[in-house]
Formats: structure tokens, sequence, C-alpha cells
């Protein structure tokens, strides 16, 4: 049986029993934050639970590392879409330790393009384009510097509100324990 038909099977058993019924809520982050993080599987679950969030009560935006690699790219849309449609009124940064983003090795994804078929001239045509695969696909040196470069991105982004604090945080990916790399409480 294919992925696709074992995940449509339990879908509609899932929908039949109501199963979603303990998942039921609305668009707005009951408590009234935005998180950045990282798609590593292993936060999936541990991260919610790690810091005590259930359904509903955070908008969470997600990507490889945790790192805004445009100010004005589809990671930061949905941060403002956030803010300024969805009440959101904190936004947290997470990133963790072991990331897979840490010094990637951007010509070994390019490398693997044609492994997977893509014509070496597309890369080339991108690049001549002005799409440098360096900074489309490169990654950070450490996770706390990609954490403070996505906080210092949201902060200073001339769209984001100055009321809004943005806070920078560690995760391990094996007992969910956090640390707080800048925690933005402004003085009114």
């Amino acid at each position: 049986m294919s992925t696709v038909s074992q995940l449509m099977e339990f879908n509609k058993k899932f929908v039949e029993e109501k199963q979603y019924e303990a998942y039921l809520t609305d668009k707005f982050p009951e408590k009234k934050l935005a998180i950045l993080t990282c798609m590593d599987t292993r936060l999936m679950e541990l991260l919610p639970k790690a810091l005590n969030l259930r359904n509903g009560d955070a908008k969470f935006i997600k990507n490889a590392g945790a790192i805004l690699t445009q100010p004005f790219g589809s990671a930061m849309r949905s941060i403002l879409v956030a803010v300024y449609e969805l009440g959101a009124r904190e936004v947290l940064v997470i990133g963790h330790h072991g990331c897979g983003m840490t010094n990637l090795n951007t010509q070994s994804i390019v490398d693997k393009f044609s492994d997977h078929g893509i014509d070496p001239i597309v890369v080339k045509t991108l690049e001549n384009s002005g799409i440098r695969m360096d900074k489309f696909l490169r990654g950070f040196k450490s996770p706390e510097d990609g954490v403070m470069h996505s906080v210092k991105l949201i902060r200073n982004h001339p769209l984001f509100p100055q009321s809004i604090p943005v806070h920078g945080f560690l995760m391990h990916p094996d007992t969910g324990e956090l640390e707080v790399l800048v925690e933005d409480y402004r003085e009114e």
C-alpha cells in the first residue's frame, strides 16, 4: 500500500470517528504567539509539549533552520500576517542544537540536483539570472547564529511593529530543554 493510500485510509477513519473534535479551535492563537522554528522532525511533538502549548495556542511557522533568508519571503510574510491579522503579540524564534542547517554544504546540495535529474544548465541559468545558490541554500555557523540572525531581521524589518517583542531560544532536540538567547521585553 502506498504512503498516500495509508494516509487516506487513516484520514477516513479519523473523520468518521470524529477524532478531530479534540482539536477544534479557531484561527486566532489563544496565547497570542507566533513561533518561527525549524522543520526538524524531532521538534514536531516535542516543542509544543515542552512549552505546554496545545492546538490553537500559537501560530507555527516552520522552515529549514528557523532562519529567515529574505526580508520579504514567505516566512516573514507569515509572521506579519500573524501579528497584524491574527492577534499575535509576541514572536518566538526557536532553533535547536544539532540542526542540519549548521555548516550546510551548499555545493553538496547542488551536486545532488543533477543526481535527481536536474540539468546543470538549469542551475547555471538561475545563477546567471541572479539567484545565487550559496545564498539561497545557505545555513549558518551555529544554531545560535541562525536564531540571532532571524531575531534581528524580524526586529529591524520596516513593516514589523516595534511594540511586539521578538525572543530567541535554542532547544535540545532530545530533552526539550530550552535556553533563552534573548528575551525582548522592552520598557514602555
